[in-house]
């Protein structure tokens, strides 16, 4: 019997070994999961984008006249006085070069003016000669009348002679101004540049002004050439009075209006600078993004409200980050966007009770890019498992690692 007992008793304990040993391998284990607490703090709701500053008034100085342009001796970020600094130069340009057929064609011109010129030389010649003649018979016909050898009327046609040849030398001697003038035009069309660029330091040039104060902000050529009418030269401006313009969605653009607080991120200043929306344009534009996407975009307009001092580095055309704040709050219970996830038509979220998770349905408000405000659901001091896998559900024991 003894011999029975201990061969139970030594089967038995093998048994509740393997039993333990089953037991222990197949039990479930506790699935790791991260959690936090949530607690009560400051959150805002913002739409961020990039933009960049510009002067909010910018002056497009264009060429009033075509001609030859000096080159510009202002450069940029030089200051300027309305009315007062010279910004550029124009003298009239030189003529151009003649192909074979046009300088013959002018050539030919030039001996007509010159044939006409000796042709109303001669004319003249002719009408002072009869000028000299009717002259002396209207002389003699004076000295005639009084002696009652000729009739008055015989004197009268004489008197009328000699005007007639006084207006007809008149006239010959105005052809003659005429015929000379059109010579020089015949010849100026021969003129070459190089027989302008002579007399180009006596030409008297047209200055370019200044219309307002401020600096040069951009001068697309400063070179010397040739500029047609309106041709733009420079710009002109006042950095001081700087605004920033960003392209946002037309679905975020909806959501901002005058008024908001703008916060001014990577300006590459040390601090955060502070602005206002001024205005959201009323037209939307097409632009293809970096993937090749068309997107519609508007423009919001915002102004600097920190001091001068702050931003005074900035300039036209700097890029930074402009985040709108659409809503904030200083006392809020918000959970993180890794915790929520859809259960059928509400927001749920996992929490941590007695080391088991547990199903929990709640109303959600605000959400940013990070977080999400708790309107109903839960409260301060809850502990929420992050980033829940399918290994977790209602009920599973969990491990906050």
């Amino acid at each position: 019997m003894q011999a029975v007992y201990k061969r139970l008793i030594i089967w038995g304990a093998v048994v509740a070994l393997l039993a333990l040993g089953l037991f222990a391998a197949f039990r479930p284990r506790a699935v790791p999961v991260d959690s936090i607490v949530l607690q009560p703090g400051p959150m805002q709701v913002t739409v961020d984008e990039e933009g960049e500053t510009r002067v909010h008034d910018v002056f497009a100085v264009s060429a009033p006249v075509a001609g030859h342009l000096h080159r510009i001796e202002v450069h940029v970020g030089d200051e300027v006085k309305a009315g007062e600094t010279v910004l550029a130069r124009i003298e009239p340009a030189d003529p151009s070069l003649l192909d074979p057929r046009s300088e013959a064609q002018a050539r030919a011109t030039v001996q007509a003016a010159e044939s006409a010129l000796a042709l109303a030389e001669a004319e003249i010649e002719q009408a002072q000669a009869e000028y000299e003649f009717a002259l002396a018979e209207h002389q003699r016909a004076r000295n005639l009348v009084s002696g009652g050898t000729i009739s008055v009327r015989d004197a009268e046609s004489a008197e009328r002679a000699f005007r007639s040849s006084r207006a007809a030398l008149a006239t010959s001697q105005a052809a003659l101004q005429v015929r000379r003038f059109e010579l020089e035009r015949a010849r100026a069309q021969l003129l070459s540049p190089a027989a302008t660029s002579a007399t180009r330091a006596d030409c008297a040039c047209v200055s370019v002004m200044a219309p307002v104060s401020g600096e040069v902000l951009y001068i697309p050529n400063e070179s010397e050439r040739v500029v047609e009418a309106g041709e733009p030269l420079l710009q002109i401006g006042d950095p001081t009075d700087l605004e920033i313009v960003v392209d946002f969605l037309s679905t975020d653009a909806v959501r901002i209006a005058p008024g908001q607080r703008v916060l001014v991120e990577r300006w590459g200043g040390d601090v955060n600078l502070v602005g206002r929306v001024r205005r959201v344009e009323p037209f939307g534009f097409t632009k293809v993004s970096a993937l090749g996407i068309e997107e519609q975009r508007v423009n919001v307009i915002i102004d600097l409200t920190s001091p001068r001092e702050m931003w005074q580095a900035l300039g036209h055309g700097y890029q930074l980050e402009a985040r709108v704040v659409l809503w904030q709050s200083e006392d809020v219970v918000s959970v993180p966007l890794t915790a929520i996830f859809r259960d059928g038509a509400q927001w749920a979220v996992f929490v941590l009770e007695g080391g088991r998770a547990r199903l929990r349905n709640l109303e959600i408000g605000q959400r940013n890019g990070i977080a999400a405000e708790v309107v109903s659901g839960l409260q301060a001091g809850d502990r929420v498992i992050l980033h829940p896998s399918n290994r977790v559900q209602h009920g599973t024991r969990v491990t906050s690692e």
